[in-house]
């Protein structure tokens, strides 16, 4: 049986067949949707409408989940604009049908919420689209042959320059190397992102170019990898190290970047997403999103965390964060959050841990700030009302970061805050009951979990066997009264959330390994899982009033997808395709090869 327990408790239909819960709106809302509910209960064969009423689109024949607890299935609704006025029966819905409604059957289909991707780098992601891709490469080989075949096809670009390697392709040393890179481009340099953009791989050319040599200091929160005899740089940079080469690497056109954009939302609705919660790279480009905002051209709803950077919380930035959020806070494009990075990832050892790497006992990881420091601007921050993204992946950086977060709350006592805390990969036993109780929001990524070569070897190997048992813990969290959201991370990986939502429930990868899941205690629920790009990701966003249910009064932002994922084996969820977009209650993508 389905639990719907968790889902929204706000919402009552008040006819039979219909839904006609009223959202307490401006006033031309609740007339329409009166309107409608009177209209619904004539005798519609004969009523005569005007065509200011009708729906302009209709839904029917579809198996709607929407997660609305008062009524948790339907089978079709009505769209007038941007927004939902009907949800119910098809033979009700369809009686609202007049000459100007286009009407669309589902075909018995799954019809969900529009999902929200809570934790993404969508300018990134977006330009990654046409750089060189090393996801799913096993090795250097397989990494090397990718990196021929794109220079190949990129001739006259003079970097080459990729992401997606990850530590598991290099053996145990789990650091690449520059000679890697030097045997096929000597001259042209290449500079290539690890998929947790942690840290970076550049050859020779692209160290020269960036100045760095073996009397280069470490920049602070950063590492610049060196051969132990020579001191030489291998060409591997560590967290902020990688900014010494990027500052040289020749930055994207203004037409490049508003091209891919295009492509990244065209990707992003492909996949069944309608929103995303940006958490760190996109602000600088907010004049590029506002223009096609006015130009109508956004078909992603875009809610952006702008970065602040250690060792301390500058005026500046607050004032930057004010502007944003006053100047940008429509339905598609709004600010006003922050993000704050507390400390790297566990693959490099820069994640801020309670005790010593397993692999390496001399290493536990250094918080990028000093914890006094960041007590300040968290206090700061929360006391005037920015919603606070908070990068903590290791233990330690959990603990600091729900330490602050609690601070804040019994200094400030504000409403409303919803502070979150990005990624959570691994936890202490002390931490993991106090998301509840703080109001502290859980943002996860569950194909971060997705148990390969990469997690189960490198990941679980510096953790070690004790830390790896609290290795995204979704359901302790949540056990404890603590709120979920899900995400991508995008590009970091794939912004498939079916993919994502298939590791949550299986905790194994697409081969089924291991048999029995990595930490099987923590699969997902499959309308666990759904609440987390939806209801949850509103909540998460502070959308839910507009966002992530099927509700009257709610946007109509809305999936149609090819199967049932309540239905079919959970090892298939991972096969499922989109076939309808729709975003404000207009279809921004249509998959044309199925009938």
């Amino acid at each position: 049986m389905t639990d719907h327990s968790h889902l929204d408790r706000s919402e009552s239909p008040r006819s039979r067949g219909l839904a006609t819960a009223i959202p307490q709106r401006s006033g031309g809302w609740l007339a329409l949707a009166l309107a409608f509910a009177s209209l619904i209960s004539a005798d519609l064969g004969t009523a005569q409408r005007p065509d200011t009423l009708a729906p302009t689109i209709i839904i029917a024949n579809a198996r709607i989940y929407t997660l609305n607890s008062a009524q948790p299935w339907a089978e079709a609704l009505a769209v007038k604009g941007e927004r939902i006025v009907a949800v119910g029966s098809s033979a009700a819905i369809l009686k609202m049908k007049q000459r100007t409604t286009t009407v669309i059957d589902a075909r018995g289909k799954l019809l969900l919420p529009g999902f929200v991707d809570s934790h993404i780098h969508f300018m990134s992601g977006a330009l990654s689209l046409d750089r060189v891709t090393l996801e799913g490469a096993r090795d250097v080989a397989g990494i090397q042959q990718r990196l021929k075949r794109y220079a190949t096809t990129h001739p006259g670009t003079a970097w080459i320059e990729g992401r997606g390697w990850n530590y598991g392709m290099f053996g145990a040393v789990a650091l690449p190397h520059k000679r890697d890179l030097d045997a096929l481009f000597p001259a042209r340099p290449v500079f290539l992102e690890g998929y947790d953009g942690h840290t970076s791989w550049a050859n020779s050319a692209a160290l020269r170019l960036a100045g760095i040599t073996r009397d280069t200091p470490d920049p602070p929160n950063g590492v610049i990898v060196r051969d132990s005899a020579t001191r030489e740089a291998t060409g591997a940079l560590k967290e902020s190290a990688s900014r010494l080469v990027r500052r040289v690497v020749p930055p994207p056109s203004r037409a490049t970047k508003r091209a891919a954009l295009l492509a990244g939302m065209r990707w992003a609705n492909a996949h069944g997403i309608t929103r995303v919660h940006s958490a760190g790279g996109d602000v600088p480009e907010f004049p590029l999103f506002d223009e096609l905002e006015r130009e109508r051209r956004l078909t992603v709803r875009f809610y952006m965390g702008m970065t602040l950077s250690p060792p301390t919380l500058q005026p500046s930035a607050i004032d930057s964060i004010e502007a944003l959020k006053t100047r940008y806070h429509s339905d598609w494009l709004s600010g006003g959050a922050a993000k704050l990075m507390i400390d790297g990832v566990i693959e490099s050892h820069t994640a801020a841990m309670m005790g010593p790497y397993s692999d390496d006992t001399t290493r536990s990881g250094t918080p990028f700030w000093e914890r006094g420091a960041f007590e300040q601007a968290v206090a700061e921050l929360d006391r005037r009302g920015f919603q606070l993204f908070i990068h903590a992946i290791g233990d330690a950086g959990v603990g600091m970061t729900l330490d602050a977060l609690e601070q804040a709350a019994l200094a400030n006592k504000t409403t409303g805050r919803r502070p979150r805390v990005e990624h959570i990969e691994t936890i202490s036993e002390r931490d993991i009951p106090r998301f509840g109780p703080l109001g502290v929001i859980a943002s996860m990524q569950p194909l971060h979990s997705y148990p390969d070569f990469n997690t189960t070897s490198v990941w679980a190997r510096n953790v070690g066997p004790e830390r790896v048992q609290r290795s995204w813990v979704w359901n302790r969290i949540a056990a404890g009264g603590g709120r979920l959201t899900f995400g991508s991370d995008w590009p970091v990986v794939t912004l498939d959330p079916w993919l994502a939502i298939q590791t949550g429930v299986t905790r194994q990868t697409e081969q089924g390994m291991p048999p029995d899941g990595f930490i099987p205690s923590e699969r997902l629920s499959v309308a666990r899982a759904i609440d987390g790009y939806t209801l949850g990701a509103a909540y998460a966003g502070r959308r839910e009033r507009d966002e992530g249910s099927v509700v009257v009064g709610k946007l109509a932002d809305l999936i149609l997808v090819s199967q049932d994922l309540f239905t079919i084996q959970p090892s298939a969820i991972a096969e499922t395709k989109v076939l309808l977009t729709m975003v404000g209650g207009k279809v921004v993508y249509r998959d044309t090869s199925r009938p």
